[in-house]
């Protein structure tokens, strides 16, 4: 099986360093094109190709339901269990960024972004759909309340929502 980081997604190359020899203190420096080569390859040889995969789906589903806040009790635990050092994959992060600048991802890689969830999406809980009050023209003050495409789990934009909205009585 033959390996190249440019066949890797940003998270599948931030949980390949996480698995290799990269010591826990490195930091980028000019010239780290191959030693960065190295331990992506190494850490992605060591995973398997199949288990990677699934593993960087996870982290990066983790990544994206902390941005938007919606974390589950069960996707902590979780998270922390595939990673019990959290400096180190927060150092592997920021290092599988960094190799962008060397290795470009290939379209394959692109377009196998996967984002994967443990115990299903917080937000949705699994139904691909989110129950919403939804600003249409904020001019107008047009609303419309109904389900619409879950934007944590699916590949949509976050639409602009009123949570809560004062009714004159």
């Amino acid at each position: 099986m033959s390996i190249s980081v440019s066949d890797l997604t940003n998270a599948e190359r931030a949980v390949a360093l996480y698995a290799s020899d990269m010591p826990n203190d490195c930091r980028s420096q000019r010239g780290d094109r191959d030693r960065l080569e190295f331990w992506i390859v190494q850490g992605a040889t060591r995973m398997g190709l199949e288990f990677l995969y699934r593993t960087a789906a996870l982290h990066s589903g983790y990544r994206l339901c902390w941005l938007n806040k919606s974390l589950s009790a069960e996707q902590k635990r979780a998270e922390a269990e595939r990673f019990p050092n959290k400096a180190r994959i927060d150092l592997a992060g920021q290092m599988a960024a960094n190799s962008i600048l060397h290795f470009r991802p290939n379209a394959e890689a692109l377009a196998r972004k996967q984002v994967a969830f443990d115990g299903g999406c917080p937000k949705c809980e699994g139904t691909g759909e989110v129950w919403g009050l939804w600003v249409i023209d904020v001019e107008a003050e047009w609303y419309e309340e109904g389900y619409r495409s879950c934007w944590v789990c699916r590949d949509d934009e976050p639409p602009t929502t009123v949570e809560f909205m004062a009714v004159a009585a």
